[in-house]
């Protein structure tokens, strides 16, 4: 019985998706929060795929709703989607709903380092806010783990954007502040 349930609902959440694909103006609207309602996490991937394809005002509705997610499972999720090379033409708007939430993504404090080495200065400043954001404690692995991305990031020889290495700096001073590390460790500079 569980399982019909559960077939049925599947069903249902991929014929929902299959008609965002096709919909816009007020059956888009409608068909979205249907989805919102009656959906899960599993339909984070869709609607990141989506987001891609979709004009500004449908996406910043896909947007709205991923800003409201509130169960805790979404959070391993958003990061399975925010590191996946599909997904970076999205990628900084993905960012922003993820400070724009209100679930605790402290758990993954090395994987918003790794994306603000490898991203771009405005994916950079995200992870800056979503860090500064962060409840914490933090786990030292977790410190040790976000200083050795600095550390690539710093010792790549290839020119940088000064706005960006701003950012990467702050980023340095929170883990300090953070109290888990020292800047001679990081062997940053001041920008």
């Amino acid at each position: 019985m569980v399982e019909k349930k559960s077939s049925r609902k599947a069903q249902k959440l991929s014929a929902l998706m299959l008609e965002l694909k096709n919909q816009t103006g007020p059956k888009f609207t409608k068909s979205l929060q249907l989805l919102k309602s009656e959906g899960d996490t599993n339909i984070l991937k869709d609607l990141a795929r989506l987001l891609m394809h979709k004009q500004e005002a449908e996406g910043k509705q896909i947007l709205s709703v991923l800003n409201d997610l509130n169960d805790s499972s979404a959070t391993e999720k958003m990061i399975e989607i925010l590191r996946d090379e599909e997904f970076l033409p999205v990628r900084q708007a993905l960012l922003t709903t993820v400070w724009n939430s209100k679930l605790n993504y402290s758990g993954y404090l090395p994987e918003f380092v790794e994306i603000a080495t490898e991203g771009s200065f405005l994916e950079a400043l995200d992870c800056l806010t979503i860090l500064e954001g962060m409840e914490g404690p933090f786990e030292e692995r977790h410190i040790l783990e976000a200083q050795l991305f600095l550390k690539e990031y710093l010792e790549d020889t290839s020119p940088k954007d000064p706005q960006k290495a701003a950012i990467m700096s702050e980023i340095a001073l929170f883990l300090k502040d953070a109290g888990e590390i020292e800047d001679e460790d990081l062997g940053f500079y001041n920008a």
